[in-house]
């Protein structure tokens, strides 16, 4: 994970490091709210493991789709 400023940052980061491609990319927002959806109850004392339905549905709520967000 590298967390970056802006797109051109990005790209600049892409064609010093041998032209990599990207792969999925996040706005500081859209991860704040991943994280907050993902651990937010983490510290509770009755947490338990989420089953991995719940876990895609937490993607899916946030628009995050596609090959790279899929936990099956």
């Amino acid at each position: 994970m590298v967390y970056l400023r802006s797109e051109e940052h990005l790209r600049r980061w892409l064609d010093d490091n041998d032209h990599r491609e990207p792969g999925a990319t996040l706005t500081t927002p859209k991860m704040n709210e991943l994280s907050l959806r993902w651990w937010g109850t983490r510290l509770d004392p009755a947490w338990r493991p989420r089953p991995p339905d719940e876990s895609q549905a937490i993607l899916d709520g946030l628009d995050l789709t596609g090959e790279f967000w899929s936990l099956s």
